[in-house]
């Protein structure tokens, strides 16, 4: 692997690639950002009285609280994504310095590193 590299840097994505990233990124975060309001508001939902319903219900808050998780983990990712946009560096792999690969950014969008160093990882 080669050291990383500092400064903004030019990936084989050009000026389209890059508008279409950044308003996809940006819509895929605020229907995550809806999936996690909307689990806020079911975990106010008062619990049933009777206690099968209860046992269900607080298994379901076990499987919500998952999702939330992984829906805050998703929007922190695409947050810096976003930032490195931002920064003229979306694309580069924050690992190795090296691009990080048009099909894997088309794959996953907010990806930080390339396949070898995420593999490493």
């Amino acid at each position: 692997m080669n050291p990383k590299k500092t400064g903004p840097r030019h990936t084989e994505l050009g000026p389209t690639d890059l508008e279409r990233i950044s308003e996809f990124l940006l819509s895929e975060k605020l229907e995550l950002e809806k999936r996690i309001n909307a689990i806020h508001s079911h975990a106010r939902d008062p619990l049933e009285a009777d206690s099968a319903e209860q046992a269900a219900q607080l298994g379901n808050v076990a499987v919500k609280a998952a999702l939330e998780h992984e829906a805050l983990e998703e929007v922190a990712e695409i947050n810096a994504a976003l930032q490195r946009l931002e920064a003229g560096n979306y694309g580069i792999c924050v690992g190795c310095g090296e691009d990080i690969g048009k099909e894997r950014l088309n794959a996953r969008p907010w990806s930080s590193e390339c396949l070898d160093c995420a593999e490493l990882g």
